[in-house]
């Protein structure tokens, strides 16, 4: 059974820090290309950045240079370092893990909500 666990959100000042989690258990990590998403109210599921063969990397523009995506493949984590945190940047952070033979095979965590004051 695929799981997929985020932790790490909370409230934090604009210009701030935060680290999320994801915990990946019942699949392996090297057939999936990793990522996150966010959703915040009044607007669609967003992409934020992805991660595959451990390596590349790939960033929406409104992140890049704030935030990188890591993957520890002995603790079968993906990471979320954000920097410079920005009040738009507040909404509900989604792991996502996508089969990659099979782009259609989707899995989602149960999402953490990170909350940027201004």
């Amino acid at each position: 059974q695929v799981q997929l666990v985020e932790s790490g959100g909370g409230l934090v000042q604009a210009g701030g820090s935060l680290r999320l989690s994801c915990a990946v258990s019942g699949l392996s990590l090297s057939d999936y290309a990793m990522g996150w998403y966010r959703h915040s109210l009044g607007k669609e599921r967003e992409f934020v950045a992805a991660i595959t063969d451990s390596i590349t990397t790939n960033y929406a523009d409104s992140v890049k240079g704030r935030f990188t995506i890591s993957i520890d493949g002995a603790r079968n984590t993906l990471y979320l370092i954000m920097n410079d945190l920005k009040p738009e940047d507040t909404a509900v952070y989604y792991c996502a893990a996508r089969y990659l033979f099979s782009p259609t095979t989707f899995y989602w965590g149960q999402g953490t909500q990170v909350t940027v004051s201004s």
